[in-house]
C-alpha cells in the first residue's frame, strides 16, 4: 500500500499519495533531513534517533524515486546503512521514468576509509559509487573498485559541483542526498541544492546537538520558499524549494 499524508498546505487540507506529492523531477537535487522541534539535527549521534515510523516511510519512498542517493562517508558510518533498494511497488513508476530497479548508492570520502565489507556494498542490488579526490590513495581506491565504481571530482576536497556533473553524465540526473550536516552545508555553499525536505520531529532534545547545516556561513543567506506542508502521526514534512 502507497504511503499516504495529511497534506496542509496548500489547502484545503486531504489525503494524498505521498508518491505523487514528492515525484522527483529530472535535473533536480533534492535534500532530505530531520531535525527536533528544537533544531537539533541528531540525537546520541544518530539521526535514527529522531526518526520514527511516517519518517522512515517517507525516507525509504524518496530514495524509491531518485536515480542516487548521495551521502557522506560519516553518515554512513555513523547511521549503519545497508543496501539501498526501491519499494517494490513502485517498479511500474521507476520503469516508466527510465530508471534502474535500484537507485545506486553515491558515498561521499577523502580518505576512503569505508567498511567495503559493509552490506551497503555487499548487498547493493546496484553498483554503488565512491566519489573521492585527486589526492586519494591509489593503493585504496583499487580495493574500492572491487565493489563500487570511483569518481574523481577535485584536488584535496570533494568538489560538489563536479560530482554532480559527474553523476549526471552517467544518468544519475534525479539526485537525494541525506547529508550529514557538512555535506549540506556544502550543497548550499555551493549552490546547488534544488528542494529541501525536511521531517520536523516531535522531540525537544535540548543539549549541544549538531544543526542541520555544518559549515561556514554563507556569504548571502539562501532565501527558499514554503512548497507544501504535510503531516504524519506528530511529524510535520515541509517542502522547501529555491
Amino acid at each position: 500500500m502507497s504511503l499516504q499524508l495529511n497534506r496542509l498546505h496548500p489547502g484545503p487540507p486531504e489525503r494524498v499519495d505521498a508518491a505523487v506529492s514528492y515525484a522527483h523531477p529530472e535535473h533536480h537535487l533534492r535534500a532530505n533531513m530531520v531535525a527536533s522541534v528544537d533544531g537539533a539535527a541528531v540525537l546520541e549521534g544518530r539521526v535514527a534517533s529522531l526518526s520514527g515510523p511516517a519518517d522512515f516511510e517517507l525516507l525509504v519512498l524518496l530514495r524509491s524515486l531518485c536515480d542516487v542517493l548521495l551521502v557522506g562517508a560519516g553518515t554512513v558510518r555513523a547511521e549503519g546503512y545497508g543496501a539501498v533498494r526501491a519499494r517494490a511497488e513502485l517498479a511500474d513508476v521507476r520503469r516508466e521514468a527510465g530508471q534502474s530497479a535500484h537507485p545506486r548508492l553515491a558515498v561521499l570520502s577523502r580518505s576512503l576509509d569505508l567498511d567495503l565489507d559493509s552490506r551497503a556494498f555487499v548487498d547493493a542490488p546496484e553498483r554503488p559509487v565512491v566519489i573521492t579526490t585527486e589526492l586519494a590513495d591509489p593503493a585504496r581506491i583499487r580495493e574500492v573498485e572491487r565493489v563500487a565504481d570511483v569518481l574523481v571530482a577535485g584536488d584535496r576536497s570533494v568538489d560538489l559541483a563536479v560530482a554532480r556533473e559527474l553523476l549526471e553524465e552517467q544518468g544519475l540526473t534525479r539526485i537525494l542526498s541525506e547529508g550529514g550536516p557538512q555535506a549540506l552545508a556544502t550543497l548550499y555553499a555551493a549552490d546547488l541544492v534544488d528542494e529541501l525536505c525536511l521531517a520536523v520531529s516531535p522531540l525537544v532534545v535540548a543539549g549541544h546537538e549538531s544543526r542541520l547545516t555544518d559549515g561556514p556561513p554563507l556569504a548571502t543567506p539562501v532565501t527558499v520558499r514554503l512548497e507544501a506542508v504535510h503531516e504524519q502521526d506528530g511529524f510535520l514534512f515541509l517542502r522547501y524549494v529555491n
